[in-house]
């Protein structure tokens, strides 16, 4: 585990603290995963923490962004978003179709009520903060 800084835009807080009761923990499990992913991998020393289209979103240097949210209009799910022209979701579906539920090639969303499978998110967190390191590989080296 290295000491990895987290460069938080203070607007996300108000993001968390905007989600109704019953998603906020949800959605502060996913940051929580990204984080605790990031510290694993070596070569992550910091990490950005922002708001992408008002959703917040973390990016390391070479990695591609991952965002989090839950939509007013799809109340009972909540989401991890990948850029929708990278091969992170396609690469997914294909190893872990057995293991998440997927939106187009741009996220993989969780019911309210789901037990998230963390080890295999984690792989696909971890991919994407190092998309830019794994891309050619096969499979992006999961």
């Amino acid at each position: 585990m290295n000491n990895l800084e987290v460069i938080t835009n203070p607007a996300v807080e108000k993001v968390f603290d905007n989600y109704p009761e019953t998603v906020r923990d949800r959605i502060l499990q996913l940051r929580s995963l990204i984080l605790e992913t990031a510290k694993e991998i070596a070569e992550i020393v910091s990490i950005e923490e922002t708001l992408k289209w008002g959703e917040p979103s973390y990016l390391a240097k070479k990695g591609s962004t991952i965002r989090i949210d839950w939509k007013k209009n799809k109340p009972d799910q909540y989401a991890m978003y990948f850029k929708c022209t990278s091969k992170l979701v396609p690469t997914f579906k294909a190893i872990y179709n057995d293991k998440f539920k997927f939106e187009g090639n741009r996220a993989i969303v969780f019911k309210l009520d789901d037990s998230i499978p963390e080890t295999e998110l984690k792989k696909c967190i971890a991919t994407g903060l190092t998309y830019h390191n794994v891309k050619q590989l096969p499979l992006l080296g999961l």
